[in-house]
């Protein structure tokens, strides 16, 4: 087997020149015969001055480096597309897939037996593995942690749950200007991600239930030491790999896996993304991230992690009660523990090795839930042909069953310039509903999901109303509302047909959302729909591609051309 510099050699029609050449080069920076002749693991850098969650990355190459020379390898750090969330124009969602091309092909391009990736916010880390799963080359994965919490006025704080939170209470009147600054500059009040259940916590913790990364990578805080050493152990790791030729991706993201994925997702309270993300990584291999399983997993599967926006604690919390492990523990036959892991052994080896940790509340017991079910339910019904997404578990048990009038926002500039109208026609009953958000029709299916409460009736004391779209919403986020409506209303999907003043039935129970006319009048109007799209037709570039390519939210808004084939 070919390895190291001599991997990948670039085509001069000479091969023994194409390596004396890459060595003439790569002496250039001090290297000895000695480094050169040895096995190659590649580390991702993802830092960048406009991505506060990965500020600690270069601490964690300098670790992982040291891990792979202490292990015998030599270790190559290269760049690559680093993408954050309030940083990312139109939406990181959009730049997602440019990034796992970007670190797939400089994974292929450049010579290495191994990689690390090193990844956090929303993004980068699914974006990361559907490189590498396309790549299939050994890999192991390191997130960059959460933040430490902040606090104000004796209260603890968190990005971003409670970002919404008070900003929904200065808008409302009940925080004034000067205090919702101070609240600014305590909500982040360290690097790493955010220290809630968004969707970089679940990320994190998701790929460490598929074995993906080493026990404790998903909960451990960005800050602290122990983030450091679990880098040199992962570099240490990679090393080995790098020599046994595995695992590789491909013999961990087994259905097994993408079935604990989904165990683990409704048991943390986790993100309405991790399900576009889950897709999207299923569609780079040979198997599928099932929508109908997550909903079943999520009747058996309850919420056993008291994390905020589902519960209280934040992720340090998580961590110190004994991080996925211990959850793993408590959910017992719901999950495959003879799955494995990029450790070398199973996950019943990170179980066994589980701290119990007395008296801690965070995480519960399976007769002891947060929440009795899963942290989301799949809807379909006559507004979802193919399926919508509400996270019950952040939603007001209340609004689970409801029929509402409709009030209708066309795009995300539209909703910004009606929904604080003190004119709006709209009460706490109502449905508020946003269309042209989807994959194409924003596009990069914004986090627009999450629509403000109307400002008058914030100021009436109201705080949760049923809301619907074809977007995404930030995990961080809580609320009764339904997200990913697929096909979306930019392609013709049922959400187009919506007007304003008709009745829509929420029905959480029969996992159902449906728009209350009937099949003549939908059809009617389904004729009558204009197909040409919301926004303009990019002429060129990556936004040309996207729009050209992108697929539907059930099948992980990838490029259609990027997903494997059945066989391949």
């Amino acid at each position: 087997m070919t390895r190291g510099l001599r991997k990948g050699l670039t085509s001069y029609g000479d091969d023994g020149f194409s390596l004396f050449l890459r060595k003439a080069f790569i002496k250039a920076m001090g290297y000895s015969d000695d480094a050169l002749d040895r096995p190659i693991v590649g580390i991702t850098n993802t830092y960048s001055d406009y991505n506060p969650c990965h500020g600690n990355v270069p601490q964690l190459v300098d670790a992982v480096k040291r891990g792979v020379m202490l292990a015998g390898a030599m270790p190559m750090v290269f760049p690559t597309i680093s993408i954050h969330e309030s940083f990312a124009h139109p939406t990181s969602m959009f730049l997602r897939n440019l990034m796992a091309m970007d670190t797939e092909e400089m994974i292929r391009a450049q010579p290495m037996d191994a990689v690390v990736v090193i990844g956090g916010c929303d993004k980068t880390l699914p974006a990361q593995i559907m490189a590498v799963a396309s790549v299939d080359l050994p890999t192991v994965v390191v997130p960059d942690g959460p933040m430490v919490v902040g606090h104000h006025k004796g209260e603890v704080l968190g990005a971003c749950t409670d970002c919404r939170r008070l900003w929904s209470a200065h808008r409302a009147g009940e925080i004034d200007a000067a205090e919702i600054d101070v609240v600014n500059g305590r909500l982040a009040p360290s690097v790493g991600t955010c220290m809630v259940m968004g969707t970089a916590s679940t990320m994190a913790c998701v790929i460490e239930a598929m074995g993906l990364s080493l026990p404790m990578s998903g909960t451990i805080p960005a800050p602290h030491a122990e983030r450091i050493r679990l880098a040199e152990a992962s570099g240490r790791r990679a090393a080995e790999i790098a020599v046994s030729g595995g695992p590789k991706p491909g013999d961990l993201l087994t259905p097994a896996a993408f079935r604990n994925a989904a165990v683990v997702l409704q048991a943390i309270g986790g993100s309405t993304n991790g399900v576009v993300h889950l897709a999207a990584i299923a569609s780079r291999t040979p198997h599928a991230f099932s929508l109908d399983e997550l909903d079943e997993i999520g009747r058996q599967a309850p919420v056993l992690v008291d994390l905020k926006p589902s519960g209280q604690h934040y992720m340090e919390h998580f961590h110190h009660a004994g991080g996925v492990p211990k959850l793993l523990a408590h959910l017992g036959d719901l999950i495959d523990l003879d799955a494995p892991t990029v450790a070398g052994g199973t996950l019943r080896d990170a179980v066994a090795a589980a701290e119990d940790v007395p008296g801690q509340d965070v995480i519960r017991s399976r007769d002891k839930p947060i929440k009795a079910v899963g942290s989301m339910a799949v809807l379909y019904g006559n507004l979802a042909p193919r399926g919508a997404i509400i996270k019950q578990a952040a939603a007001s048990p209340a609004l689970l069953q409801h029929t509402g009038r409709a009030v209708v926002f066309e795009n995300v500039a539209d909703m910004g310039a009606r929904i604080d109208d003190p004119n709006l026609d709209v009460t706490a009953d109502d449905v508020l509903v946003l269309r042209n958000t989807g994959p194409k029709g924003a596009p990069g299916m914004p986090e627009a999901g999450y629509l403000p409460i109307p400002k008058k009736l914030g100021r009436q004391g109201v705080k949760d109303m049923v809301r619907i779209s074809d977007a995404r919403m930030s995990g961080t986020a809580f609320g009764t509302i339904v997200l990913h409506i697929t096909p979306e209303s930019a392609v013709g999907g049922p959400l187009a047909l919506v007007r304003t003043g008709d009745l829509i039935r929420l029905d959480v129970a029969a996992r159902r959302i449906d728009l209350l006319i009937d099949a003549a009048e939908m059809a009617a109007r389904q004729s009558a729909w204009d197909a040409q799209p919301p926004q303009p037709v990019p002429e060129r570039g990556y936004a040309r591609l996207y729009h050209e390519s992108v697929t539907q939210a059930d099948e992980g808004c990838d490029f259609a051309f990027m997903a494997r084939r059945p066989g391949e």
